[in-house]
Order: structure tokens, then sequence, then C-alpha cells
């Protein structure tokens, strides 16, 4: 757990070199061969130019999941724009189990999305809706049209209207530059949350999705501060002496869990943030850091040096802490599925350090896709996808894994390092 902190604090120095571009990129890594063959059509228009093609915002969306193996266009024998002009013979002889149409047109100063989502093998139609929106939320458009196509099909609520928090880096030693960003789930639509020369770091999100804490030594020591999204507004909640970090909601959003070593050794802690009353949960000559809580809100895990290493232990407010986590010497950064049922986590052993998911009751572990150099991971609200922190060419990038470990991409920066990921939950 030395190497643990020591790890934490070269974060702190390692949140270097160039500025990262707004909006990041997608590049697929790893496609799921059991992924269902669905094709999106391109969305037919009233001949005036579009900002958005909402037919491929939606095609990557689906293939982003790893749900789904979205048909490329050029494949496609024809492209109709509405349900009755479907032949669903054309799209049977490719294999295609589900097939998008729909329509664009101006309306205004906005634009009217209609579409439809047909079952080829039933012959069907499962779903359809007309969406109306501005030109600049076209995008968003298309992420709602994504969930609702995904849910439909999977009986999952889609998460590709949520957000990912992010923090970039400018520059090197004293004169880096850090900001902390937000962005749609696909990298895009980027607006930076603050800018500062001092490192930030740790940003999680609120449970209604309207404030962000995070960590930030812009006062010459470790700080823990909320900010509301919308209108920026911020305040300290902490700047005790030593280590102040790794904030994490409680799924009621009344409280915070954070690490603190004001009394000594870093140790966990919860404040109530109305009152900024602090309880102490640990009390221990061991480092314990890095909290998350269950969804119900009756307990914590956190990662403890307590054994020897680096492990995972899960503690209620007012009992003992229990480990949960025997496989291997390194695990930690633990963070809840959505259902409590498993965790995901950063595990090391001969393959590096890499996501890993355990199953709480059997305590079985295993590895998820095949990043070496991951940290800080993240859950979709849904529980579908993990987003965490690695390595690619030297710069610090974006990756995320499937829960079942068969698909993968990233998120690099056309410029510099990108870290600290933190996936939103639900926005409506």
């Amino acid at each position: 757990m030395r190497a643990l902190m020591t790890t934490w604090l070269a974060t702190v120095l390692l949140l270097c070199t160039s500025l990262a571009q707004a909006d990041l990129t997608i590049d697929i890594t790893r496609g799921n061969e059991r992924a269902t063959p669905i094709a999106v059509v391109p969305f037919a228009d009233d001949g005036q130019s579009l900002p958005q093609d909402v037919a491929q915002i939606i095609s990557d969306d689906l293939e982003r999941s790893g749900y789904f193996a979205p048909l490329d266009r050029e494949a496609m024998f024809a492209k109709p724009s509405s349900g009755d002009d479907v032949s669903f013979g054309d799209w049977q002889a490719l294999d295609t189990r589900y097939l998008v149409v729909g329509r664009v047109s101006r309306t205004g100063g906005g634009v009217e999305i209609q579409y439809e989502l047909m079952n080829v093998s039933g012959e069907s139609r499962m779903l359809g809706e007309v969406i109306t929106a501005g030109q600049d939320q076209m995008r968003a458009a298309a992420h709602r049209i994504s969930d609702q196509i995904f849910e439909e099909i999977t009986g999952i609520r889609g998460a590709f209207s949520t957000r990912i928090a992010y923090v970039t880096s400018q520059g090197v030693g004293d004169a880096t530059a850090y900001q902390l960003f937000i962005a749609d789930a696909d990298g895009r639509n980027s607006q930076q949350v603050l800018s500062s020369d001092q490192p930030i770091m740790s940003p999680a999100w609120s449970p209604d999705g309207g404030k962000l804490a995070y960590v930030s030594f812009e006062s010459g020591r470790p700080g823990i501060y909320v900010q509301e999204v919308a209108s920026g507004r911020r305040a300290r909640l902490t700047s005790f002496e030593g280590l102040n970090s790794a904030p994490a909601w409680s799924p009621d959003g009344r409280r915070l869990a954070m690490a603190l070593s004001k009394d000594g050794q870093p140790d966990i802690y919860v404040m109530d943030i109305g009152s900024q009353n602090l309880q102490r949960i640990t009390n221990s000559p061991s480092i314990e850091t890095e909290p998350a809580w269950a969804p119900d809100g009756n307990s914590l895990i956190y990662t403890s040096d307590r054994s020897g290493g680096p492990q995972v232990y899960r503690q209620t407010l007012g009992g003992s802490p229990e480990r949960i986590t025997f496989t291997g010497n390194y695990n930690a950064r633990a963070r809840f599925a959505p259902d409590g049922e498993s965790i995901f986590l950063i595990h090391g052993g001969a393959n590096g350090y890499r996501v890993a998911k355990q199953d709480l009751e059997s305590g079985r572990l295993v590895e998820l896709g095949d990043a070496g150099q991951a940290e800080s991971p993240s859950v979709a609200p849904n529980g579908t996808m993990v987003i965490f922190a690695t390595q690619q060419g030297g710069n610090g990038v974006l990756g995320a894994v499937s829960a079942d470990g068969r698909a993968s991409f990233r998120l690099p920066a056309a410029q510099g390092d990108v870290r600290e990921p933190a996936w939103s939950p639900f926005l409506n």
C-alpha cells in the first residue's frame, strides 16, 4: 500500500505533456464477435445540408456498446427511409437482425427526426417516434434514439445520453496547466469546467448529475471542492493538513466519502455536506483510500494495505472491515456495479494492471480487456461498460471495456494526456 500511495502522489507529477484538444475521438480496439447484426440506414433528408449525420451517430453508439455490429453502408442493397419501404428479404440475405430507418426534416430553426426500428426476421415494426430538436441538439437527439433502440432490443436502459468528466494537462513541470472537462459519453460536445495551474484529480459526479466533486491543489495543498455544472459555482469543503482525496458521493447525494490524513495515516471519513460534520469510518495504522458507496448507501468499499498490500475491503458505516479481494497481491480502486452484485477494480498481475470484475458472492475475479496500464475505472450507470485511464504512445488516454470483456475502445486526444475519467449517472 505504500507503493499505492506513492503511485497516488506520483500521479500529480505525471499529469503532464501537452494540451488535449477538447473533443475526444473513438478508436474501436476490439469488437464483440457475438454482437448482434444491425443496419442503420442513412436517414433521408429534405435536400438541405444538416450539421450532423444522425444515423451515423446512432450506428457509432450501438457499435461502441459492444452489443451490436452495424452493417457498413457500402454493403446495403437499398436505403429505405420508412418501414413501409423495407424489403425484408434484402436484409435477411445480409444476415441482419434489426434495421433502423428514418428521415430528418428542417422545421423552422430546428429539425424533426422520424425513425423506426424494424425486426428483420419477424418482418415487423418494433419501435418508432418523431423527435423535434434544435440543430444544435441533433447529437443529443441521436443519443436519445440510441438509448431507445438499445433498451427495446436488450431490455437494458441505454447510457448514450450520459456524460463523462476527465482531466487534461498542458505543458511540462512547473509550467503544466490542468483542465477539467465534461463531454458526451462518446467524447464529443466537450465543455471546460475548470482550468488551473495546479493539479486537478478525482472528479466525481453527484447522483443527480448536477455537481462535480474533485480534488484541486490550487491553495498549495489538496482540497476537496464541489462545483455546480450548470452555473460554475463552487465551494471548498475540505483543506485539512495532509491528504484530502478521493471524494465519493453517497447515493442520496447528501454525503461525501473521502480519504483524509489529518489525524495521521490516511483514513476513510464521511462528511454530511449540509452540516459539514465528519464521521470517521476507519481508524487504522494502515493506509485507507479510494472509497466507493454500495448502491444501497449502507456500506463502503475502499483500498487498504492492512494485509500487507493493496486489497479491497467492505465496511458498514458503523461496522468492522471485511476483506473481499483475495486474487493476487494488488487489487485497488474498486467501484460497484449498479446492481451491487459485483465490483470493478484494478487488478495487478502478470498482465500488468488491468480492469477486472469480481462477483461478490463467489469471489471469482476476471480480467477485462487487454489494457495493461489501467487506472481510475468508472462504471456506466447501466453497468454495461467501464471507462478507465491508460497509456497509448506515451500519452494518457481513456479506454473503455464492456462488462463481459468482449468489446473495447479508446478515446485518445489529438495531443497530450487525458486522465481521471468519471462516468455520470443517468441524466433524465
